[in-house]
């Protein structure tokens, strides 16, 4: 994943298998896809309440689990209200 290079020490969103989004910032990553995220958080989506940003710190995301990452822009992600977005929460990958 030598493509992830560009996005190191950059804040990413990261889509997992199980439905979860997480945000952080790109601290490293393996060749297995393994991911380090600094000053990460867990966004939860629900339809009745905004976006719940739940803070995990220094977390490791094993590389089969990542279904997606992306790099944020900071301007446009600040510029969101997360309280007042109402969305229904990813369902988890099946196989």
């Amino acid at each position: 994943m030598s493509s992830l290079h560009g996005y190191v020490d950059r804040r990413v969103l990261l889509i997992l298998q199980d439905g979860r989004a997480i945000v952080g910032t790109l601290a490293g990553y393996d060749q297995k896809s393994n991911v380090v995220l600094a000053d990460s958080k867990e966004r939860v989506y629900s339809t009745d309440q905004g976006v719940e940003e739940i803070p995990l710190g220094l977390y490791l995301v094993k590389g089969d689990m990542v279904t997606l990452i992306g790099e944020i822009d900071d301007a446009i992600d600040d510029a969101v209200d997360l309280g007042n977005v109402r969305a229904e929460p990813l369902p988890a990958i099946r196989y």
